[in-house]
């Protein structure tokens, strides 16, 4: 067909009638030559030129006969049900990035300007500012079907948006460590479908990222970000991690903590001290078969699970955890902690600094056998009290011990020797005033060649055992036994202890926040949504603007392109996005 052919021989029913309309309203040929020209009847060709007539009385006609393009990107096919998904979400006050993240957990790919100018479309207002427990209660209320978890080794390239980037960070200090290797050759169980790493990854995970699985229970298994970080899509759903834990033993979390522990001696992170203390950890189901403990936090004796707790004071690494004391052998864990410090292959504890009700004095002599030396608290009868006050004043010594941020304070110490009943052997005892407190101190130990003011700041620092517990309680939710999730608690204080940990590494040389704790390093660093692009090579994180991003970039600068075995050796990549 040639070009002429084309207007004088139209095939198309639309360019047959246009053609028939013009020949007979603009060149004024007549009905039966175009009735015949086109195969038209006489009363088709007037009804086509009825109808048109009639048409463009109020149009232009155009419509008929040719297509208007429409300007902007082509409408999705799914746009209407993705518009009331959102929509849906936003009325139960998620963000822009909640609902970014829930979507891209659903493979559906939409950018948050999208997001929000469907928002705005249909009028909602900007969310107030609200704190994090507001936020999760809005996250709690979400049911949309969580994504089965499933390996990302065969993932070769992809790209999406998490709330939770930052925590990638966590992710070469794993590998530099050697962490990844302790996870891998333990004991914990595993899967086909979950190995051991992947499933201990997603435990340490959700302590990572202080998800409140007591109110926000599903909102793990919607962000890829924490998926990510356990070689995974998602993370699976709440009752595989509680079925998981039941599996775990008491041996296999010892086993864990020694492996541990000789880790943390062999990079140097543990001193010659160890701070110990208990926290109990209250429980709010059937509480039969607990017994009553005393509560620092709600100073008040309450049922509840005794844990024994064990960290450094230099670097603040916890070592040891054992939720399974109980009010029998309550005595004994300062014995059985040196057992296990020794089993780990550690030789270098010299000192155990402790509470006066941790032990008894017949377990000091057996510390005082094993060439260990202990510092704890006497406690303070009538007696011992009045005769402190009948001594002359030339027998206290002026002493000043240094404190926090350089500064130093003044105290007033009185050093005796005796023979100690039960322990069967002499102590020395250090008597101190001037602390704030109406009746003194009173430190007993069997270390007699330590300096006076050594003495009193080494066990003035066993109160940073107390602040690690008061953290994990706050931050960790290690309080939060009885929930929706549940989680024995051994295995609960073991990842606890684990989470705990990487944050002192990450602080450690974190100039300026070295002695902050887990929640502050969070907020400041950790807390940060962002982009995450996958190929064959690398994981690259875009963070979002924020204060303290300039710091965390120069601390994971040495971390730069550092593979990550887990992720099939991806190269890891952090950087800054060009927006907040």
């Amino acid at each position: 067909m040639d070009a002429a052919q084309f207007f004088s021989d139209p095939i198309h029913s639309i360019h047959k009638r246009y053609e028939a309309l013009r020949a007979f309203c603009f060149e004024q040929k007549t009905a039966s030559m175009v009735a015949k020209q086109y195969g038209y009847t006489l009363s088709t060709l007037y009804s086509l030129v009825r109808d048109f007539k009639e048409t463009i009385k109020t149009t232009s006609g155009v419509d008929q006969f040719f297509i208007q393009p429409q300007m902007g990107r082509k409408m999705r096919d799914d746009h209407d049900e993705l518009c009331d998904l959102i929509i849906g979400l936003r009325k139960k006050y998620l963000s822009v990035g909640d609902i970014k993240s829930i979507l891209d957990s659903q493979n559906k790919s939409v950018s948050e300007r999208t997001i929000y100018n469907i928002i705005h479309a249909e009028g909602f207002a900007r969310l107030p500012r609200r704190n994090r427990e507001s936020q999760f209660e809005g996250l709690a209320q979400v049911s949309i079907p969580a994504t089965k978890a499933c390996l990302l080794t065969d993932v070769v390239e992809e790209e999406f948006y998490t709330q939770n980037a930052g925590l990638l960070c966590f992710l070469p200090y794993l590998k530099t460590y050697g962490i990844d290797k302790i996870i891998e050759a333990s004991n914990y169980p595993g899967t086909q479908t979950l190995p051991t790493k992947n499933s201990i990854l997603s435990f340490l995970a959700l302590k990572l990222s202080n998800i409140r699985r007591y109110t926000a229970d599903d909102l793990w298994c919607m962000d890829r970000g924490i998926g990510l970080f356990a070689d995974l899509n998602v993370l699976p759903k709440t009752a595989w991690f509680t079925s998981y834990s039941h599996r775990v033993t008491r041996e296999m979390n010892l086993s864990f903590l020694k492996s541990l522990n000789a880790l943390w001696m062999k990079h140097g992170l543990l001193s010659d001290t160890a701070n110990m203390d208990f926290v109990a950890i209250p429980y709010w189901g059937d509480d039969a078969h607990l017994e009553n403990n005393w509560s620092g936090t709600r100073h008040k004796a309450l049922s509840s699970i005794l844990a024994a707790i064990a960290n450094d004071p230099d670097t603040g690494i916890i070592t040891y955890g054992d939720a399974n004391v109980r009010h029998q052998n309550e005595a004994k864990v300062a014995v059985e902690f040196l057992d296990f410090y020794k089993s780990s292959g550690a030789t270098d504890l010299k000192y155990l600094v402790f509470d006066s009700k941790f032990t008894t004095y017949q377990n000091l002599a057996k510390l005082n056998e094993n060439g260990v030396k202990f510092l704890t608290i006497r406690r303070r009868g009538k007696s011992i009290v009045s005769k402190l006050d009948e001594l002359p004043t030339t027998s206290w010594k002026k002493i000043r011990v240094p404190t926090g941020e350089g500064k130093t304070r003044s105290l007033k110490v009185c050093e005796q020797f005796f023979k100690l009943d039960g322990y069967g052997k002499e102590v020395r005892q250090v008597a101190i005033t001037g602390h704030g407190k109406i009746k003194p101190a009173l430190i007993i130990t069997n270390d007699f060649d330590l300096k006076l003011e050594l003495i009193v700041r080494k066990y003035a620092r066993r109160w940073l055992v107390e602040k690690a517990i008061s953290e994990q309680t706050h931050f960790f939710h290690l309080n939060r036994v009885s929930s929706s999730m549940v989680i024995k608690v051994d295995f609960d204080l073991t990842m606890t202890i684990l989470a705990h940990n990487l944050y002192r590494l990450f602080a450690l040389e974190l100039t300026g926040y070295e002695h902050n704790t887990a929640q502050t390093l969070y907020d400041n660093f950790i807390h940060n949504a962002g982009r995450v692009k996958l190929d064959s090579e690398k994981i690259v994180v875009r963070l979002k603007k924020k204060r303290n991003l300039p710091a965390l970039l120069t601390r994971m600068k040495p971390f730069q392109n550092q593979e990550i075995p887990w992720l099939a050796s991806r190269k890891f990549v952090l950087e800054a996005d060009t927006h907040s």
